[in-house]
């Protein structure tokens, strides 16, 4: 078994409008954008960060908004629910703001004992925010929601799969341990991780495979502190017969991936060299920032590329 991971560094989806998209984290969310970059194989599509004050590893939302994309159909093979750590005696204040802003899909309930509030994001995502007693992680509070309210980071992410077993096994490999299960839903977790430590199974063995499009999870990533414990993480899947990418430069992290039985993809991304490399924690997600490769199209880009703010 493996020690190397503590938990999501980030979760990656697709969207259908870039303004949309960012309004809805910085404004109704009240998330930091931390990057505003591009995607490294389609240069004329933005990749946008949202996040904590630094983009710390388990506060990452990231997205692909591919213009006039269609919506994607939920189903298995997917993680169908993204969900955000919250203070307890919160979700009421987080009831009135989303349903203020015309947010669907509000629902609270009670799972695993602890109070959640479900939602949909611009393009059908599955979100919920879940009341998390003694979050230690400081939040970003610039984007006019006060600390008692705001969100921490990640809480947890939920998988649909016809069948958990593999995928169990997998993330039991991966330094995960069975916590509870209740209702058709494993939880797992990783002891002394990183707060966003917890990942839920549901079975749903009557329900079609999910079809990609906005508002689907592209994959998620789980974080290693550095390139070595990568390698170890990288060795050890391939020794188990995981077919793994080499090691991509993503400038902010470095990055492996791989399918998961389910027919998940996976990622492990290094928590260094952090997304300050390029800008200074004060000013992260203001300016364009361009990997090294597309640096020659600036001036296409910009001029493709759809003005964020209005």
């Amino acid at each position: 078994m493996l020690d190397q991971i503590k938990g999501l560094h980030h979760v990656t989806s697709m969207a259908e409008d870039a303004r949309t998209n960012n309004q809805f984290f910085t404004n109704a969310l009240g998330l930091r954008r931390v990057k505003k970059t591009v995607n490294f194989d389609a240069p004329d599509v933005y990749h946008l960060y949202y996040g904590d004050e630094t983009g710390a590893p388990g506060t990452i939302m990231t997205y692909f908004p591919f213009p006039k994309m269609a919506q994607g159909r939920p189903g298995t093979g997917e993680v169908g629910t993204t969900v955000f750590s919250v203070p307890q005696g919160s979700i009421g204040f987080w009831s009135d703001r989303l349903n203020k802003l015309n947010v669907t899909g509000l629902k609270t309930e009670e799972t695993f004992g602890e109070k959640r509030l479900n939602f949909a994001g611009p393009d059908g995502d599955g979100f919920a925010l879940v009341e998390v007693k003694d979050d230690s992680r400081q939040p970003w509070t610039h984007g006019g929601i006060s600390e008692d309210n705001a969100i921490r980071g990640f809480h947890s992410v939920a998988m649909r799969l016809r069948d958990d077993g593999a995928t169990s096994e997998l993330l039991k490999f991966m330094g995960y341990e069975v916590q509870e299960e209740r209702d058709g839903v494993k939880r797992l977790t990783i002891p002394g991780g990183n707060g966003a430590h917890l990942v839920d199974l549901e079975t749903m063995p009557n329900v079609s495979r999910a079809l990609p499009g906005a508002g689907s999870v592209h994959h998620v990533a789980f974080a290693v502190e550095n390139r070595a414990k990568q390698l170890e993480v990288r060795k050890a899947l391939m020794d188990t017969g995981y077919q793994v990418t080499p090691v991509i430069d993503r400038d902010y992290f470095w990055a492996i991936y791989f399918r998961t039985p389910g027919g998940i993809l996976f990622e492990i991304a290094t928590n260094e060299p952090g997304f300050n490399r390029d800008e200074d924690t004060a000013h992260l997600g203001e300016a364009l920032k361009l990997p090294q490769q597309h640096q020659h199209l600036r001036a296409l880009i910009e001029q493709h590329l759809q003005p964020l703010e209005v």
